[in-house]
């Protein structure tokens, strides 16, 4: 038989305690510089490419546009790209932060969000590794026009299934349901979340989610989904804010017994 004292009991206690202050800090500085990563990228794409607005032009155009950006424009795409890398192990350390017994749906959030990470990088990597190839090939002098016309085809292709098909809308399905199911758990965390941080979340996540209806003919989905996203960006931000306060969890009743022992 061996007993533990109460001073091994409390310093098991402190070093658990230690972690679990440890893993939210770690969540809580991945939550705020995503987004912020986010914006910044886009915003680059934004000035130097007009991204995405570019994308309703001449396929000739923005191949040009494209190729005039040459390595610092495949290398902010790059960046861009690894923003939606980020949100897999993101989706991980929010479970971990979040998930308890009356949340069993935080599994399923999880998977959610790691699949929101997994198709938007599969999206996003068109631009840094399939466009500088198309961009380069079209404006060849050699290249007949038949070829041009192949390369237009193929680019356009990408663009509806890689970044419509899979990028947006399976990624605007994946992120809203990620962030409804976490905001549905701040509402019963022992974390000190404010109950109006949690309904910011279901309100940027229908906002993502209505996304998905611009290609059925729903025209405001264009502008709802921006606004859906320029306030997931803000929910993330303080959402890691709140994970970082000090005594970020109400303090737990001490132990009754001064001894724990095992046979």
């Amino acid at each position: 038989m061996t007993t533990m004292t109460q001073k091994e009991g409390l310093a098991m206690v402190a070093n658990g305690a230690d972690e679990e202050r440890g893993m939210r800090v770690l969540t809580g500085v991945l939550l705020i510089l995503t987004p912020i990563a986010f914006n910044v990228f886009f915003t680059l794409l934004s000035v130097t490419f007009g991204y995405p607005d570019i994308l309703r032009e001449p396929t000739g155009y923005v191949l040009r546009r494209f190729d005039a950006g040459s390595s610092s424009l495949v290398a902010i795409w790059y960046g861009f790209m690894l923003t939606a890398v980020l949100f897999v192990p993101l989706a991980v350390l929010v479970h971990k932060v979040l998930a308890r017994r009356d949340t069993p749906y935080m599994a399923t959030a999880t998977a959610f969000g790691v699949l929101g990470g997994v198709v938007q990088f599969l999206g996003l990597i068109r631009w840094p590794i399939l466009v500088p190839y198309l961009a380069e090939t079209y404006l060849d002098p050699a290249s007949s026009a038949a070829t041009r016309e192949s390369i237009a085809v193929v680019f356009q292709a990408f663009n509806q299934y890689a970044g419509v098909g899979v990028g947006e809308n399976l990624g605007y399905l994946f992120t809203g349901l990620w962030t409804l199911l976490v905001a549905l758990a701040m509402f019963g965390s022992a974390l000190p979340f404010r109950r109006w941080l949690a309904l910011l979340g279901v309100v940027s996540a229908v906002g993502i989610l209505l996304g998905m209806l611009e290609p059925a003919g729903f025209e405001p989905a264009a502008n709802i989904v921006v606004v859906g996203y320029i306030l997931w960006s803000i929910w993330l931000a303080l959402f890691g804010i709140f994970l970082l306060l000090p005594r970020s969890r109400r303090p737990r009743a001490p132990q009754a017994n001064p001894t724990v022992e095992e046979a």
